[in-house]
């Protein structure tokens, strides 16, 4: 009985500490300010990322949407088997080995980078994703397909394993020298993080 009772007090504490995380759900619209994005631009203005999606999007030229279909398919597959040649040299490129770098270095902000081509096919990205086409979402459908400078900002999503809060950031990618639109970033970012920072500023 005691073992029991324990067990449902442990319950009743964890749903009721799940209920204060919901009701303090940060607004990522005022926490992603300016500064922020700003920080985020200059990460994408390096010759890295212009260099490789111009030559992503040269390569890759006109693909039909069933060419498309069938990259994600072949991702999906992929991270089922132990062989992944697909997705081992887009994880091993120079601008994912880039993406990795900035996200090691913002030292906990940075949860995921993704960077996709004009398809929204992913070019460069800090970690394995579920699937390789990011065309048919908000994330590319509400910033590339809106032009260049075009900025959304997702709602938070609590984050179960690590107890914190996360939201995305996804804006266009242009290339500094002319301004053309190449494609679309999106920067996943610990809001926990972001308002712990804040606090001691």
């Amino acid at each position: 009985m005691r073992a029991r009772a324990m067990a449902a007090a442990l319950c009743g504490a964890a749903i009721a500490l799940q209920a204060q995380a919901s009701e303090n759900k940060p607004d990522p619209k005022k926490l992603i300010n300016a500064q922020v994005i700003a920080e985020v631009q200059d990460v994408l203005s390096r010759e890295v990322v212009s260099y490789a999606l111009r030559n992503f999007n040269r390569v890759r030229g006109d693909l039909t949407p069933e060419q498309i279909l069938a990259f994600d398919a072949q991702w999906r597959q992929e991270r089922e088997r132990e062989r992944k040649p697909l997705i081992v040299a887009t994880l091993s490129n120079p601008l994912s080995t880039y993406v990795k770098r900035v996200q090691a270095r913002s030292v906990g902000l940075y949860v995921e980078i993704i960077l996709t081509d004009h398809h929204g096919l992913n070019v460069g990205q800090s970690s394995i994703t579920s699937d390789m086409w990011q065309g048919d979402e908000a994330k590319f459908q509400k910033t590339y397909e809106l032009g260049p400078g075009s900025i959304f900002i997702d709602e938070a999503e609590w984050h179960e394993e690590t107890k914190t809060w996360r939201a995305q950031l996804n804006l266009t990618i242009e290339d500094p020298a002319n301004g053309e639109l190449l494609g679309a970033a999106t920067f996943e970012l610990n809001l926990t993080e972001l308002q712990r920072r804040g606090a001691q500023s």
